[in-house]
């Protein structure tokens, strides 16, 4: 028995695995780190039920029905009127631009119609391109819209037996009014792809090098730390040329999402992001000594910006602190610009933040690459 197991031979090894772990710092920040983010995203980041969604009131000639119809809403926690006092073509650029997820439209004659017991309209526009944030708020106007009405005008009673005076809830699905998951997934894929793929690949791109033993070879060469980041990187993005072909092609072709804008002004987003991303997968590389720290190190950023991006879940439905986070991934505000531009045909000046955040985090990436080569040179 002592010539197949050895207790002592196994303390031995024991202990060796511990040093080495304790060496590999990375590794085994990643064993406690991965566990723990995702504890805390699923559990207090992640709704599929948004509250308080930000929306917009077009009301030419606000009265008291129309307020208490606003109130109404509120009170039901899904809407939060961010733009109380907004013009009709105001609230479309809001919409387009996906600062509001509602847009309310009160008609000029909508308190008259109430007190002559008519059945007002009222218009609900509702941005469905991610369906599933919609539709609780959806499913509370009428009953919310007609007992606030019931309230103000002093008929409760006598409304809830004829039902005279009830408004109509004219509800406007915009840029999916079918409300076809796909449309909203589809494009979002593209990003996820694109981040995980070039961030994995640039990030290994230097750790090949030191573990194949060929940087001091590179470093032997009359190349300055910029050629060697802009030679690393370039190759990839005909890959992701390839990729974009590849998922737009099958987004039209399999699952007919509709392309409503430019493909030039989504082109100029596609490189900026594909930019940030292998310039992040290149700092990486710099921070990483073998190819599998590199795979951790990617792993370790690709979970959150999964599941705080808006991909999988709304953005809207996280707390504030995660929306912040958020807000510091670069895939969010690809999602942001792909989706405007694809579904709603969104054009520059709606997605010239997007584009600049983008820009922003490509200056941002370059410069930490360079200064963090430098430092490993050194």
């Amino acid at each position: 028995m002592s010539a197949f197991l050895s207790l002592a031979r196994i303390r031995t090894l024991i202990a060796k695995e511990a040093i080495q772990m304790r060496r590999d710092r990375v590794t085994f920040a990643m064993m406690l780190g991965v566990p723990l983010m995702q504890l805390v995203l699923f559990g207090f980041a992640i709704n599929n039920d948004p509250k308080g969604l930000p929306a917009a009131l077009v009301a030419p000639a606000p009265d008291r029905f129309a307020r208490a119809m606003v109130s109404a809403l509120e009170l039901t926690g899904y809407y939060r009127f961010t733009y109380p006092d907004a013009t009709a073509a105001e609230a479309e650029r809001l919409m387009a631009r996906g600062d509001v997820s509602f847009v309310v439209t009160v008609p000029s004659d909508f308190g008259r119609r109430v007190e002559r017991g008519d059945h007002p309209q009222i218009l609900v526009e509702a941005d469905a391109t991610d369906p599933s944030v919609a539709s609780g708020a959806i499913s509370t106007l009428a009953t919310v819209a007609a007992d606030a009405l019931s309230r103000e005008s002093g008929q409760q009673a006598q409304a809830g037996q004829s039902g005279r005076g009830a408004p109509d809830i004219v509800v406007h699905r915009r840029y999916n009014p079918e409300g076809i998951t796909q449309y909203n997934i589809v494009p979002g894929l593209l990003g996820v792809i694109l981040q995980m793929t070039m961030t994995m690949m640039t990030a290994m791109a230097l750790t090949r090098e030191s573990e194949r033993g060929t940087m001091e070879n590179l470093l032997s060469m009359p190349v300055t730390a910029a050629d060697i980041m802009l030679g690393k990187i370039l190759p990839y993005f005909v890959v992701g040329a390839v990729q974009v072909a590849v998922v737009l092609g099958a987004a039209s072709a399999l699952f007919h999402v509709p392309f409503e804008g430019s493909f030039l002004l989504l082109s100029g987003g596609i490189l900026l992001f594909v930019m940030a991303l292998v310039l992040l997968g290149y700092v990486f590389s710099t921070v990483a000594r073998t190819q599998m720290q590199a795979m951790q190190l990617t792993f370790f950023y690709f979970l959150p910006s999964i599941l705080l991006s808006g991909f999988m879940f709304p953005f809207r439905g996280m707390p504030v602190w995660a929306q912040h986070l958020g807000e510091v991934l670069p895939l969010t505000h690809f999602l942001r610009l792909i989706r405007a531009v694809m579904l709603k045909g969104a054009d520059l000046p709606t997605v010239a933040g997007h584009l600049a955040v983008l820009a922003l985090f490509v200056a941002v990436f370059a410069l930490l690459a360079l200064s963090r080569f430098r430092r490993t040179l050194d």
